[in-house]
């Protein structure tokens, strides 16, 4: 008799969903569409001959150790490569403060299964990052939808979300995805401030802080936790959990991020891990050590921003040409998105069918909505794309749009 498989699976599998992004990936594979859909780096700006000449290095020099097993927690001079350069804006840890993963998405995903019990309640910014819900939906997390403005998440919103008791807050301060949007200073003060106050801890998610492209650099919600807590040099253990990730400023492909927590915090996570991959990629890990190290990644840092800067810069001034006025965008300081704002009349899943039938595609915006909303929005990236096809692909999504309002507007309606 064969088994009926859907029948035995668990519960928490009927809130999984596939992500919209990765499936539209597979739809952009088609050499003639213009992507604006995934979040990829630029691969112009991936340092091959850093990682070919640190291969061969590695593989001559340690070979055995790089393809042999590690600990749970991380290649030690890794974790303490992370530890100094934390201290350079003003946290103070320790290796034993960092773990390794497996991408952002396992530290998230580690996060949830440490974090979350059934129907706790998560407050997230609105919108929010994707993947973050696809993790802890598989948890069956409760959301506390925060709204945001220009300036990141508005306050009276958060202090009567915060109101409700939720486990932890969810933020990407630095350019958020999918909006782009930065959370301002007094803002990020007064977000410490009201967690402080209701005793809800924060996770502060942080993959493009290094890629500013105009503006002054914010100091990151976990650096003012930790100097308003100074304890005489004594390594962090205040109310934030910090991630961030290489696969911005080297490349994903390495499969390498990490979490800033305190000790015990840390421990619980590394049990965690050891139950569902044992150890990050040693190789990875030891290459990743021998790439960054000697200054390289502040220097290749400065690549990145002016490719990532000037491709900006492409999107926002072909938007300005292109589209008509009915439609609004961020205008993002950093990162790899931007967000658009179309008529609430035009339902961007529709939109993205047209657009597929010009040749372009982007991400719909209601799969960054924990409640489902957002069906008039859409993300647009702008890191992976040249500035040429930057141009021709807006245009080409602007005859979509277009033709969209011209059937569907009040002019048509009329």
């Amino acid at each position: 008799m064969q088994t009926p498989w859907t029948e035995r699976f668990a519960q928490r599998t009927q809130r999984m969903r596939s992500s919209a992004v990765r499936e539209l990936l597979k739809l952009t594979e088609q050499p003639d569409i213009i992507s604006f859909a995934g979040g990829l780096p630029a691969p112009d700006v991936f340092p091959v001959d850093q990682f070919q000449d640190s291969t061969c290095r590695l593989l001559k020099e340690h070979g055995t150790k790089a393809l042999q097993y590690g600990t749970t927690e991380g290649y030690r001079p890794l974790r303490e490569m992370i530890a100094r350069h934390s201290s350079r804006y003003g946290i103070v840890i320790e290796p034993e403060n960092v773990l390794i993963t497996s991408g952002s998405q396992q530290a998230l995903d580690l996060i949830g299964k440490v974090f979350i019990n059934p129907g706790d309640h998560v407050v997230v910014e609105r919108p929010t990052y994707l993947g973050a819900l696809q993790a802890w939906n598989a948890y069956q997390a409760e959301y506390i939808n925060v709204r945001m403005d220009e300036d990141g998440m508005v306050p009276e919103d958060l202090d009567a979300a915060l109101r409700k008791g939720p486990k932890f807050i969810y933020a990407l301060p630095n350019f958020q995805n999918p909006s782009g949007v930065t959370l301002s200073l007094a803002r990020r003060h007064e977000l410490i401030r009201l967690a402080d106050h209701y005793g809800a801890p924060i996770i502060e998610d942080d993959p493009y802080g290094q890629l500013r492209y105009e503006g002054d650099h914010l100091p990151s919600l976990v650096a003012i936790d930790a100097q308003a807590r100074a304890t005489d040099g004594a390594p962090y253990t205040g109310n934030i959990i910090y991630l961030s990730t290489f696969s911005k400023i080297l490349a994903p492909g390495l499969r390498l991020a990490w979490i800033v927590a305190p000790a015990e915090v840390i421990l619980k996570l590394v049990q965690a891990k050891q139950g569902a991959d044992l150890h990050t990629s040693t190789f990875s890990q030891m290459l990743a050590h021998d790439v960054a190290r000697g200054g390289f990644l502040d220097q290749h840092a400065k690549v990145i921003r002016a490719t990532y800067g000037a491709r900006r810069d492409a999107m926002l001034k072909a938007l300005e040409t292109h589209f008509p006025p009915e439609v609004t965008w961020t205008r993002p300081q950093g990162g790899l998105f931007l967000w658009a704002t179309f008529p609430e009349y035009i339902d961007a899943a529709d939109l993205l069918q047209a657009a597929v039938k010009e040749k372009v595609a982007f991400v719909p915006g209601t799969s960054f909505f924990a409640d489902g909303t957002g069906r008039n929005t859409a993300r647009l990236n702008f890191s992976y794309c040249n500035e040429k096809t930057i141009e021709e692909g807006i245009y080409r999504l602007s005859v979509a749009v277009k033709r969209f309002i011209a059937a569907k507007g009040p002019a048509a309606v009329a």
